[in-house]
């Protein structure tokens, strides 16, 4: 058996964790009656000047219409791929967010993804965004997609001068190839100013929940602020085409851009209401037969709260 010299030894080496030092605060708030956490400075904070309740009314309003437009989506065999594209702290993933939240996760998925490995840089460069594709009734909702070409990777020179002018040629190709195969093709752009986006990314350096968004490549971005803007310009008289056009989304508000997208992208697709009839579910069966082990024989997750 330990000793009570080791059993405290043990406790001030439990306190040092992070998951122990919450647990600590938490019975010193037991003792005042009440919890006390450390405000810090929100990214959203005192950026959108709609009132709480009507854009949470809205939201829920739009987002009972994209759970209408994804059973139209699976009962049709719809193919959708949306596109998100904007500059850093645009504010893209929380809309995003907001898009998928109330749907089926089988049918919608979001595709983020990370620096290609070596053997993916030897693809065709669409190759592996193809992999992810949609099928028939399922909704695809790509955080930067393969326009990284014409951005970051051409402006910080992660490809070469052919590469790029390649991809400039090839895109609106690709992309008439998707409609043409059927598949519905939306590319939102997020436009935020430099102003704004400085506000967010310093209110990142001192959110913890958040500071994990300010990358390396962020950092280096905001020193490249008319670059980016040269190859937007450049992408989009390249890639702005009537079977694929790009939509500007303003986003210095965030809870208006997610309101006008989400709007926007429901008026662009011609789905019906084709929500099922509420289920009248029958009695349940009666638990008679059944008795519950006994309540010291199991794990039970402490109440905490």
């Amino acid at each position: 058996m330990r000793s009570e010299q080791d059993n405290g030894n043990s406790l001030n080496e439990e306190v040092e964790s992070p998951i122990a030092a919450l647990k600590a605060k938490h019975k010193l708030g037991k003792k005042k009656k009440k919890l006390h956490f450390k405000k810090h400075t929100s990214e959203g904070e005192g950026s959108s000047k709609l009132p709480k309740k009507f854009y949470e009314k809205e939201l829920a309003k739009l987002q009972l219409e994209l759970v209408k437009m994804q059973y139209w989506v699976k009962f049709t065999g719809t193919r959708i791929v949306i596109l998100f594209e904007g500059r850093d702290a645009a504010g893209k993933g929380g809309t995003i967010k907001r898009i998928a939240e109330p749907l089926n996760p089988r049918g919608c998925r979001v595709v983020a993804l990370s620096t290609p490995s070596d053997r993916e840089k030897t693809e065709w460069y669409f190759q592996r965004y193809v992999a992810h594709l949609p099928a028939a009734g399922e909704i695809v909702l790509f955080d930067r997609s393969w326009y990284n070409r014409a951005g970051v990777e051409q402006v910080m020179g992660f490809c070469t001068d052919e590469q790029y002018r390649q991809f400039i040629q090839d895109c609106p190709q690709f992309e008439r190839m998707l409609v043409r195969e059927g598949i519905i093709l939306l590319k939102y752009w997020f436009s935020v100013s430099d102003a704004e986006q400085e506000r967010r990314f310093q209110s990142r350096t001192t959110d913890p929940a958040r500071r994990w968004k300010l990358s390396p490549m962020d950092i280096e971005s905001r020193e490249r602020w008319i670059e980016y803007s040269k190859a937007k310009d450049v992408m989009f008289a390249h890639t702005h085409t009537p079977e694929s056009p790009w939509f500007t989304v303003e986003a210095d508000d965030k809870k208006r851009a997610r309101l006008n997208c989400i709007y926007h992208l429901l008026n662009k697709i011609p789905y019906e209401d084709m929500t099922p009839e509420p289920l009248e579910l029958s009695p349940r069966k009666s638990a008679d037969n059944y008795i519950r082990p006994p309540r010291q024989e199991q794990f039970f997750v402490p109440q905490t709260y």
